[in-house]
């Protein structure tokens, strides 16, 4: 926790303190924070309250794909443009970001976090179930395993691969290797080995 001046006034070091509560702030960014909301207006501040607190009260899980919603099921999963044959699979809604930038047209399910047996995160602990239902209908012929390149994603994706192979489901895993614009005298070593065994032909 930040240690606030003495001199600071009690409503100040509490917000010093709430700002480095959120991930990725530290003691100076949540000072600068602070010190920023003081210096706005109060129709500023109260529409940052106000937005924080819509957040709470108005978003919720897709009761398909988990991913965080206003509207159930979510505006993805109600596109009637999208690819129904092919599920992305992330551990977290902010990959679903990350994964719309590409030319990605098929539907996602979040499963809000990874296996982690280090952490006690068993597979009955992330959103599976909620994934084999879907899988029940028979529309999805693949299921692509968008999980980051750790431990914890490995362990996952492997899981699930076993998981959905009796179900006659296709299982994919991201291609990983060179980052685009990449020198090889940089690459570390499982990146150059990951490379290697993804190569395509030209």
């Amino acid at each position: 926790m930040p240690q606030p001046s003495s001199a600071a006034a009690a409503p100040v070091a509490r917000l010093i303190e709430e700002f480095h509560k959120l991930p990725g702030i530290g003691p100076k960014s949540a000072q600068r924070l602070t010190y920023h909301i003081l210096r706005v207006g109060k129709e500023d501040a109260s529409a940052l309250a106000d937005a924080i607190l819509d957040v709470k009260e108005k978003v919720f899980f897709c009761s398909v794909c988990q991913n965080i919603t206003d509207t159930d099921p979510c505006l993805v999963c109600t596109d009637p443009g999208r690819d129904r044959s092919q599920i992305c699979l992330v551990a977290e809604p902010l990959d679903i970001l990350a994964m719309e930038r590409t030319a990605f047209q098929g539907l996602y399910h979040v499963l809000h976090g990874l296996i982690s047996p280090m952490d006690g995160v068993g597979p009955d602990q992330i959103r599976l179930p909620q994934l084999l239902n879907r899988l029940k209908v028979g529309e999805v012929k693949e299921v692509i395993v968008a999980t980051n390149p750790t431990l914890e994603g490995e362990a996952t994706a492997m899981y699930v691969g076993r998981l959905l192979q009796p179900l006659g489901v296709r299982v994919t895993r991201l291609a990983r290797g060179l980052p685009a614009g990449g020198d090889l005298e940089y690459a570390d070593d499982v990146t150059l080995s990951r490379a290697m065994e993804g190569r395509q032909a030209l």
